[in-house]
């Protein structure tokens, strides 16, 4: 262990073991518990997950907020300080470290690779933490302190402050965009804003040939055609599913409205097949799962399972697509229909802002490069004409000789 007595902390010598857990318990009323290293429950982040429960959270915000908490938790465990003794130093030097170091692996695990996918164009994960996660997990560690500070339990100055901006707010604001909070986190990293990739269509047709069940077919084609999350439609009840109408009922993930969404034809006959597959193999009442396991004892199908799932069927094309990605496509088919207005889409997506919406209006990187291929090819086109009509006679653009005798080593002409 490393102590500071004073001076500046050693970061590159400095060890984090991966000791303490985020127990998920299957309680309702107590969804996670983060432990330390002797397995006991650390009461300040308990206290902090009631109250996002309190105040709506789902359990898979809990689930991410609490490990987000267990990193900068293990880091104090590293560095032998008490959460409430923390200060600027300790969330400074906490930065650089999930920015820099190598996230941690299970022994035996194999080192991920940022190279991008050569099926999808999708860089990996990498080895370090994502500009995302250290910008999460700064926004996190300021709620929690912040907490603690108005609840009286933790330390009066947050050790992860909001910046200082001088002058006036908003003084060089443009009067066509809207107005945002300028005031970030001091040590929230910048990063880039992703595009949402979407999958091509041949691509999904591959993609789709290679699932192997009915279920998995009907799944699939209610993602792409409804631009449901992955949560939201494998939480759906037997009686939400309206094939007349061609609807399907979900609970939105952030404001749990209750929300129809209309589907493709085509999955409600894969949905039909798979019922008649499961027909008097698993119970069928109205508030039963709609998606169960295909195997014995059977389940209510969750998020990993249908995450596995996916992943085969991506490993048969060597692809990296995920869950998430077949949102992202079916929002980019329903933002490129002439005949579909933006706000349609938004309400089917459940944006609160019609800006999310406008990502999906963003030119496909593929679509660009046909675009440029196909400008330098009606240049050549044109270049190639112009020749024709000087020399009045049929012509083929060239290289000057001087530029191919560089290009080929013989010196100049």
């Amino acid at each position: 262990m490393i102590e500071r007595d004073g001076q500046d902390r050693d970061l590159r010598s400095l060890v984090v073991p991966r000791v303490g857990a985020l127990l998920e318990t299957r309680d309702v009323w107590e969804p996670y518990r983060l432990l330390d290293p002797a397995g006991t429950i650390v009461e300040p982040v308990a206290m902090y997950l009631k109250d996002l429960q309190g105040i709506g959270r789902p359990a898979t915000t809990q689930r991410s907020y609490g490990m987000d908490l267990l990193r900068w938790f293990r880091f104090l465990w590293a560095i032998r300080t008490p959460w409430d003794q923390a200060t600027r130093d300790e969330a400074r030097d906490f930065s650089r470290w999930i920015q820099i170091s190598d996230k941690p692996r299970r022994p035996g695990a194999i080192a991920a690779s940022a190279i991008p996918n050569p099926v999808t164009g999708k860089a990996g994960p990498g080895r370090k933490y994502a500009p995302t996660t250290c910008g999460h997990s700064e926004s996190v560690l300021r709620g929690f302190y912040d907490f603690h500070r108005d609840a009286g339990s933790g330390p009066m100055v947050n050790p992860f402050p909001l910046a200082r901006r001088g002058g006036r707010a908003h003084a060089h604001h443009n009067p066509m965009d809207l107005y945002r909070n300028e005031r970030s986190g001091l040590y929230r990293p910048r990063h880039v804003q992703r595009v949402p990739r979407s999958i091509p269509d041949e691509k999904f047709n591959e993609l789709f040939a290679q699932l192997g069940s009915h279920r998995d077919r009907a799944l699939v084609a209610f993602w792409v055609s409804t631009g449901a999350r992955a949560s939201e439609l494998l939480g759906a009840r037997y009686g939400d599913a309206d094939p007349g109408q061609q609807l399907i009922t979900v609970v939105r993930k952030g404001t749990r409205a209750i929300q129809q969404l209309p589907a493709s034809p085509d999955a409600f006959v894969w949905l039909r097949l798979y019922q008649a597959q499961m027909h008097g193999l698993a119970p069928t009442g109205i508030d039963d799962p709609l998606w169960w396991t295909l195997r014995r004892p059977f389940r209510e199908l969750g998020y990993h399972a249908a995450y596995r799932m996916f992943s085969r069927a991506n490993a048969a094309l060597g692809a990296n697509w995920s869950l998430h990605d077949l949102r992202h496509t079916a929002a980019y088919r329903m933002a490129r229909d002439p005949d579909m207005s933006l706000t349609d889409v938004q309400w089917v997506l459940g944006h609160a802002h019609l800006s999310t919406t406008q990502l999906y209006l963003t030119p496909l990187t593929e679509d660009v490069i046909a675009e440029v291929l196909a400008h330098h090819v009606r240049r050549s086109a044109a270049g190639s004409t112009a020749t024709t009509v000087q020399n009045n006679g049929p012509s083929a653009p060239s290289y000057r000789p001087e530029a191919l005798n560089i290009l080929f080593g013989e010196g100049t002409a």
